[in-house]
């Protein structure tokens, strides 16, 4: 059974932080919200956790996982950024955008798409997916929660009953804080590999991504 901890959405509780983030570096596989949908999430340095978040999405290896950076410049660390996608991930960042950069060395393997060398890097416009990351210091493991049996959910306690016994931890909003919410929307995502960004998938913030690509 996983542990909930209830979080200010935008004063998350110091204490609480340190705790989640102590369990992040011992290899925990994590359920939390981000500025899309919750999500599925460990420390990009723990192979084993990032292996029980692809078994838990049922991903095969070839299936690149998406990660979390809190900045711009840190993207430059894990993927190779040219200047016109520079320019236009400016613009957009931080919010609901997936871009698709090629990797770097600095990356492993089991993150990427195999035949493309290419990852997934978002910067959140979340305080509390920034906290994390702060206190981290390291990239999060950001992959879409879904239930169980891989259909989506109607309403967030769904995740946190279907996906209680797969994750260690689960983050939810304080409800006094914040009322209760419906799942949130996917990212937008961005393919910028080529000589011409084009989005592969409509998400939130879409319509805004649109006007820069």
């Amino acid at each position: 059974m996983a542990r909930t901890y209830y979080l200010h959405p935008k004063d998350p509780q110091p204490d609480r932080l340190d705790r989640i983030v102590q369990a992040l570096r011992a290899g925990a596989v994590i359920l939390y919200p981000t500025d899309t949908a919750y999500a599925i999430g460990c420390d990009l340095a723990s192979k084993a956790a990032i292996e029980r978040v692809q078994r838990i999405k049922r991903l095969s290896n070839n299936k690149p996982l998406t990660f979390l950076c809190p900045s711009l410049s840190n993207v430059a660390t894990y993927a190779r950024v040219s200047d016109s996608a520079y320019r236009l991930m400016r613009h957009l960042i931080p919010g609901p955008y997936t871009f698709l950069l090629p990797a770097t060395r600095v990356l492993p393997k089991m993150v990427l798409d195999p035949k493309r060398r290419t990852t997934g890097i978002r910067v959140p416009d979340n305080r509390l997916c920034q906290a994390l990351l702060a206190g981290l210091a390291n990239p999060l493991i950001s992959t879409t929660a879904r239930l169980s049996d891989g259909s989506a959910a109607q309403y967030d306690y769904e995740l946190f009953e279907s996906l209680d016994p797969l994750v260690d931890l689960i983050l939810e909003i304080d409800p006094i804080a914040a009322p209760p919410t419906t799942p949130g929307q996917v990212s937008t995502v961005i393919d910028l590999t080529g000589d011409e960004p084009v989005i592969v998938r409509e998400g939130l913030g879409w319509e805004r991504a649109a006007a820069f690509v």
